[in-house]
């Protein structure tokens, strides 16, 4: 298929927009039979713990599609206060592979993180890089999902959202997708973005309008390659897991929030917030990486 030209006439981005969706593997797989056999082990949040003793860990924040590395700000400013090192490298959004080997790099050649244990922690998309990403690097202690995908190996982002009905960036793609072509992009690939009008009721809900029409502004797109890439041998099978649930997610169902975490044995702690719990709710969240970072002293 040669490379598509996006810039072009109404009824071709919406035959355009449905083939990217259809290649990006849409139609679903079914998740391991033992993901809905495992119990999910609860964790209250709870007020910072406080640090006992050992070295402290460094955080570092991956952001996911639809966002960048600001949406960790609130967080990013808990933890500092509390006498943690922060770091929230850019997330290139270009596949899975490619992201995650961008992310093991950023952990295994930086200088300033040599030698230093760290919990890594992923929201949305971010949730299936951090899981390929530290695979191979000792000094990761902990993993924290925020509101992420828990892909297990094989799995792709596209089949694990459409394991469980209901997300609001699972319908009729022509209405929720912009699809830009990008220079080098795959042969049938875009960077997606999500529509002005879709963004402040799916992926900004239970934010206020204005702060909504900021983050749609300032997307950054999601390569549609990333979400039909099977996920590697997963992190979470010898790292320790957390995650965070949004009870009101709209975008990735909280069933299967549920689901994905019980299967990675991840401590979980429900918050009533929807995709974005990083921005609406960054307390609790950033006292469950907090848990996290105690666990590994």
């Amino acid at each position: 298929m040669k490379l598509i030209r996006f810039a072009r006439r109404a009824r071709q981005r919406v035959t355009i927009v449905t083939a990217v969706l259809a290649l990006a593997g849409l139609a679903g797989v079914s998740l391991q039979g033992s993901h809905a056999q495992a119990s999910a082990l609860r964790a209250p949040a709870t007020a910072r713990p406080g640090w006992t003793g050992g070295t402290r860990p460094v955080i570092v924040l991956v952001h996911g599609a639809w966002a960048d590395a600001s949406s960790w700000d609130r967080v990013a400013s808990r933890l500092t206060s509390a006498g943690f090192t922060v770091y929230a490298p850019p997330d290139p959004l270009r596949g899975l592979s490619s992201d995650a080997a961008y992310l093991h790099d950023f952990l295994t050649q930086n200088a300033a993180l040599a030698g230093q244990p760290v919990v890594l922690v992923g929201h949305s998309y971010g949730g299936a890089v951090i899981t390929n990403a530290a695979v191979g690097d000792p000094e990761v202690k902990a993993l924290v999902y925020v509101d992420a995908f828990i892909p297990g190996q094989g799995q792709t982002v596209a089949g694990l959202l459409s394991t469980v009905p209901g997300s609001c960036i699972g319908g009729n793609p022509t209405t929720t997708f912009n699809p830009v072509g990008y220079p080098g992009a795959p042969a049938g690939s875009a960077d997606l973005y999500l529509q002005p009008d879709e963004f402040p009721g799916c992926f900004a809900s239970g934010l206020p309008a204005p702060v909504a029409a900021d983050l749609a502004a300032t997307q950054r797109p999601l390569a549609a390659v990333a979400v039909k890439e099977p996920s590697g041998p997963p992190a979470w099978a010898s790292i320790p897991s957390w995650a965070v649930i949004g009870t009101a997610d709209k975008v990735i169902p909280p069933a299967e929030l549920l689901a994905m975490a019980t299967h990675a044995g991840a401590r979980v702690t429900d918050v009533s917030a929807g995709h974005l719990s990083l921005i609406t709710v960054p307390n609790t969240v950033a006292a469950v990486i907090e848990q996290a970072a105690a666990a590994t002293s």
